[in-house]
């Protein structure tokens, strides 16, 4: 008997949260910047800088993002950070990553644009970005093509 009202009232907590979560829009990012690093041990390594807005009424409280870079669907490109500042509602902040190329791709990517002779490039921006609290991680990707010729 006691376990009815009980069942219920997680129910309704379960339906509050699924509620607060479906009026989450997702962060707008785009890429401020690309800077090259100097070389170091591995290969080459880039600083992304990240404009990452937050067009909700809640602040976003952010455990980490990593992302990805994609060319012609070679993963050139990753990185990740867990150095991200709350963004309040309605607000935007930077967010530098630190990034390498992955060079095995790279030679990939190389040889088969000599191969095929490529008007344009196919890229995909995919990150994760993972909340701190009951958010759910959210993923956001941006895709497109870069034209080569005049």
């Amino acid at each position: 008997m006691a376990r009815i009202p009980l069942l219920l009232c997680l129910a309704a907590m379960l339906s509050g949260c699924a509620s607060l979560m479906a009026d989450m829009d997702p962060p707008v990012v785009n890429v401020d910047s690309v800077r090259s690093l100097p070389a170091g041990d591995g290969g080459p390594r880039f600083e992304i800088t990240l404009r990452i807005a937050n067009p909700n009424k809640q602040a976003l409280d952010i455990a980490g993002i990593s992302y990805s870079v994609d060319i012609l669907d070679h993963s050139l490109v990753s990185g990740l950070t867990n150095e991200v500042p709350r963004i309040e509602p309605y607000s935007e902040q930077s967010v530098t990553l630190r990034a390498g190329v992955n060079m095995l791709q790279l030679l990939r990517l190389l040889a088969d644009l000599g191969r095929q002779r490529n008007e344009a490039l196919d890229y995909r921006f995919a990150a994760k970005i993972d909340f701190k609290g009951l958010l759910p991680t959210q993923r956001v990707e941006e895709s497109g093509s870069l034209t080569l010729s005049p």
